[in-house]
């Protein structure tokens, strides 16, 4: 329907000042022809206010105006969680219903958004449907909102901060919810309130988890039922489960034990409560890196060559690791006359490095060795069958040009590598 409507509208040609200045002297001259009574004095006055007329350029504009109707929002709440019992059906049917009522407003529009379903490869940061609120009030002038229905189970997480006051301030319409839903349901769920996101090898760790049971029944019924403790079982790496008895409502400390480096997968998972909307919240899956504190490395090269400091600089160029070199300059076949107490060389230390500190080493490296009589053989067999410390073995060869003992040793008991004398080449197994 279209409304009719004139106003008088003006464009003046110079500026107000102006007319006004132009208007007083006009005033002054009719003055002063009235005090001297000329003739012709009303002509004069209509000339006056012709040319007055003319300089503020005065037009009647003719306005047709259409009303606009107003618009309400309905929010519609799509997060996993009303997908839970009939939550999702009952939402459909509550949208359904509220279609059909304001349909029949003739001055009203309808705009339904959906929000809250998880986007892939988005982060989980819960349901947020004040951001779509607000991305569709942006559309919206404020005078035209008439105001904003949401249908949600009541799980939002970016609602303004404050009260109500500010509630009202940040939509500037009335609000109505309407809950999916049945009153008085329960639900158990496990919640993992700090989960390191690594940890050392060879330490504990401890999480912080929660168990938590959501209000059940009515005011009376819960008094009754409470449960002060849940059956929480806990496994890493698929192997042997562990269960415990933990406070219900509480912040408990799990301690975990980190025994290898890499991701440790730790899977919790908590007994059923009493009544229970989905069994999808009552597991958790954990993933902590283990790190090495510090990677003791003892570097063994049988003779002194260029790639001793390829060795090193690969392996100091790590602040982690903790290398330990030591370079037989002497083997003991060589004999040239010099006399021992006349060579500026220090003893081989064999006892010390291959049974005192043998445990401190995490990877022994014999680089060019060459099996001359220097380490024992039960020192090599010794190290070789303990398991979690390998021996890479690069471009070793016995004195003979076959592989030496302590490599096959070795292979004998998975834990050390091989490698071909062939130069520059290095390949290794652990």
């Amino acid at each position: 329907m279209s409304v009719g409507a004139f106003t008088l509208a003006t464009a003046p040609l110079l500026p107000w000042t102006a007319i006004a200045l132009l208007a007083a002297v006009c005033a002054l001259v009719l003055g002063f022809g009235l005090l001297r009574r000329a003739p012709g004095l009303v002509w004069r006055a209509i000339a006056f206010a012709i040319l007055l007329a003319a300089l503020v350029n005065p037009s009647v504009v003719e306005e047709q105006r259409s009303p606009q109707p107003d618009i309400a929002i309905v929010v519609v709440d799509e997060s996993p969680s009303q997908r839970i019992g009939d939550r999702q059906r009952a939402t459909e049917t509550a949208l359904a219903s509220l279609k059909d009522r304001l349909a029949r407003e003739r001055d009203l529009d309808l705009r339904v958004i959906r929000a809250g379903k998880p986007q892939p490869g988005a982060g989980d940061d819960g349901t947020r449907l004040f951001n779509a609120l607000d991305r569709a009030m942006s559309e919206v002038p404020r005078q035209r909102l008439a105001g904003v229905v949401m249908i949600t189970d009541g799980q939002v997480h970016d609602v303004p901060s404050g009260d109500a006051n500010a509630l009202r301030e940040a939509v500037g319409a009335p609000l109505h919810v309407l809950l999916s839903g049945q009153p008085y349901e329960g639900d158990r769920r496990l919640v993992v309130d700090q989960a390191p996101s690594f940890g050392l090898v060879g330490k504990q760790l401890k999480l912080t988890i929660r168990v938590e049971d959501l209000p059940m029944g009515s005011p009376k019924e819960q008094e009754g039922s409470s449960t002060s403790q849940a059956r929480l079982t806990w496994r890493k790496d698929g192997g042997t489960p562990h269960p415990v008895m933990v406070p219900v409502d509480r912040d408990v400390p799990l301690p975990v034990a980190i025994d290898h480096g890499g991701p440790n997968v730790i899977e919790l998972e908590v007994a059923p409560g009493a009544q229970e909307l989905t069994l999808d919240n009552n597991r958790s899956v954990v993933v902590v890196n283990g790190v090495r504190d510090r990677l003791r490395v003892l570097l063994v090269s049988g003779e002194p060559h260029a790639g001793e400091r390829v060795w090193r600089n690969i392996l100091k160029s790590d602040p982690s690791v903790d290398l330990v070199h030591f370079t037989i300059l002497r083997p003991p076949e060589k004999q040239d006359g010099t006399p021992i107490r006349e060579l500026s060389l220090i003893a081989f230390p064999i006892r010390e490095l291959f049974d005192v500190k043998l445990d401190e080493f995490d990877l022994i490296i014999f680089d060019r060795y060459s099996r001359r009589g220097v380490i024992p053989q039960a020192y090599l067999e010794k190290k070789a069958s303990r398991p979690g410390s390998p021996i890479w073995v690069a471009g070793t060869r016995s004195r003979r040009g076959s592989p030496g003992r302590a490599q096959r040793a070795a292979n004998r008991h998975g834990g050390a590598g091989s490698a071909r004398s062939r130069r520059g080449s290095i390949t290794a197994r652990h």
